[in-house]
């Protein structure tokens, strides 16, 4: 196998980064930790703009992404076009990183991580997939990049990122033992100046910026780390075609149904394109190598490449049934934009694979990865910018889901889609679910509008994370509310006015969720210990995947918490079984064991066959 072009045909390699620049890179990552440090002081003393989640935003954005930029680009201190560079993307990573900021803000309780999780993940991929163009602009002066310097750029990024994380945490490891190892005789000097932040944060950008300089000057380890990388990818990529060949061999015997019922398909088969596009471009490399496979082999893989459509057109099918019947979400607004990056390769690998007969093998895969990547950086731009704003996308889908108030919405979907608009869409999903009060159903429903307004009130988005203070708040403070708020299963009986008093008065979580406005708790009253008093069963069914039951029992003339239960996972089927009375009940074969007064749990053991 070859690779790629040899480290000396770069300009890059061919000559040692001078020692100005050199410096400059492991000056540039300290700076880079202080300014990391900097930030971590001004939030814990709520410093200016650090106090702000808008000025946190653009000063993470701007320290994390342009010295990295810089450190993996630079060749020489006096060259202006390196300077620009450097201005421009910073420029335009600051608008984007201010309109990160404003989605994710401007409402309580918002979950910002929801909103700027996705931006960092793409605003990286985009700078990732730019770097190689920006680094070529460098050498040449010109944005007509030869093919093989962007590939050798791609990789030789990907695996000096990737050495300085190794090289960071090997150097992290040896300090601890350093500690530790002083530790043993009763010295903790050295572990007490490890934990201090101005050293956690300095000595990780000295770390960095060495493991950066290492990456760039060190061109043969990371040579043999390539040659290592694709020959693991050049064994494997036969067997992943003959996968993708036996799959739409099989497919007209087994029909599509099969693939609906997964609920899966999508992200299996975006799984597979992904992996195939990987494999081919380690393979291909350069494309001025020879052929890499035997004719079997090669027509193997070439098989496997034009049964790629089909695999893009499943996913985008998929993706397709899942919009329409549930609407627009930001995860399958960005599977939906991953399987259309990915459907690109697809069809222009196929593509290569007929043109490649007449022009050499897989010839204008070259063209279709360079096409494609600056459709990618261009993507990166837009999502991040109003012009394609999932948020809103997904924002104006739910909220018109709601207001439509389909059949098929049932009590607890609909809470749950409030609660995504209300706290996991930003900015444009809070307003969404503000104009939803004037809107039906709920402005002609009281009991939909009264969980609108509860769900708009909350801080947090589960339950399950208010402290009990916040929920007694929150709860309704009178007998008949509360009997008007819980639903009683089939056959259970009225609830005990004395349990109810109980129940006004306790400050335990799970029962508190069940006094508020929006709760969606059942009562079930069944004789679990068979003395001929029935126990009052309370159950929370309005919570995302999970079911959580307080059992109270009389403790002579009071009620008293005797017990708790939890299901989790799909538990539709549980809230249904629970509200029409069907509970039983399983005794433990073997009982619990005292010994001296202590006593032991016996567990059962699941039996072998024999």
């Amino acid at each position: 196998m070859t690779i790629a072009s040899s480290p000396a045909s770069l300009p890059d390699a061919a000559s040692p980064l001078p020692r100005d620049v050199r410096a400059f890179i492991v000056l540039l990552a300290v700076l880079q930790g202080g300014l990391l440090y900097l930030a971590d002081t001004g939030l814990r003393n709520g410093w200016w703009p650090f106090s702000e989640l808008g000025g946190r935003v653009c000063w993470y954005t701007l320290v994390l992404a342009v010295p990295t930029l810089m450190s993996l680009s630079v060749a020489r201190l006096g060259d202006r076009r390196f300077w620009l560079q450097a201005a421009v993307v910073a420029g335009l990573f600051l608008l984007l990183a201010a309109w990160a900021a404003w989605s994710a803000s401007g409402a309580p309780g918002l979950r910002s991580a929801q909103v700027l999780g996705p931006f960092g993940i793409t605003v990286g991929i985009g700078l990732f997939v730019a770097l190689p163009w920006l680094q070529c602009r460098l050498m040449h002066g010109s944005w007509r990049a030869p093919y093989a310097e962007l590939v050798e750029h791609a990789w030789q990024n990907a695996l000096t990122l990737l050495l300085a994380a190794m090289f960071t945490g090997i150097c992290w490891a040896v300090l601890h033992l350093w500690a530790a190892l002083f530790e043993l005789v009763n010295i903790d000097l050295f572990r007490r100046i490890l934990r201090e932040r101005p050293v956690i944060y300095l000595a990780t950008g000295i770390m960095v910026g060495l493991g950066i300089l290492i990456g760039r000057t060190q061109h043969r380890p990371v040579q043999v780390a390539r040659l290592i990388l694709f020959a693991v990818f050049k064994g494997l990529l036969p067997l992943l075609a003959f996968i993708a060949l036996l799959f739409v061999a099989v497919l007209p015997f087994t029909g599509l149904e099969p693939l609906w019922r997964t609920r899966s398909a999508a992200s299996i088969l975006i799984c597979l394109l992904a992996l195939l596009v990987l494999f081919v471009n380690a393979v291909y490399q350069d494309g001025q190598g020879g052929r890499p496979y035997p004719p079997l082999l090669r027509r193997l893989v070439e098989g496997g490449l034009l049964a790629l459509p089909v695999f893009a057109v499943l996913a985008l099918y998929a993706l397709w049934l899942r919009v329409a019947q549930y609407g627009w979400t930001t995860d399958r607004f960005w599977a939906v934009l991953i399987a259309l990056v990915l459907s690109g390769h697809a069809f222009g690998y196929a593509w290569a694979v007929l043109r490649g007969r007449s022009e050499g093998w897989l010839a204008p895969v070259a063209g279709v990865n360079k096409a494609l990547s600056w459709g990618v950086i261009v993507l990166a731009v837009l999502v991040n910018s109003p012009l394609l704003d999932p948020l809103r996308l997904a924002a104006a889908s739910q909220s018109e889901r709601l207001r439509a108030g389909t059949a098929e919405q049932q009590e607890r979907d609909y809470l749950r889609d409030l609660e995504v608009l209300r706290f996991d869409l930003g900015r444009q999903g809070y307003r969404a679910a503000e104009a939803l009060r004037d809107q039906p159903p709920f402005a002609g429903d009281a009991h939909r509008l009264a969980v609108l307004e509860r769900v708009l009130q909350r801080r947090v988005r589960y339950e399950g994370a208010r402290s009990a203070v916040d929920l007694a708040d929150s709860a309704v403070k009178d007998v008949a509310e509360a009997r008007a708020l819980i639903r009683l299963a089939e056959n259970a009986a009225q609830a005990d006015e004395a349990w109810l008093e109980a129940l006004l008065n306790t400050d335990h979580q799970p029962a508190l969720a069940c006094l508020q406005a929006d709760s969606r708790c059942v009562l079930l009253t069944p004789d679990l210990d068979g003395d001929g008093d029935a126990e009052h069963l309370l159950c929370d069914t309005g919570r995302n995947r999970v079911v959580q039951c307080s059992l109270w029992a009389r403790a002579g003339a009071a009620w008293q918490l005797a017990g708790r239960a939890q299901w989790h996972g799909d538990t539709a089927e549980v809230t249904a079984a629970l509200e029409a009375g069907s509970l039983d009940v399983q005794r433990r074969r073997w009982p619990d064991l005292e010994a001296a007064g202590r006593g032991a749990r016996l567990d059962e053991l699941p039996r072998r066959p024999r």
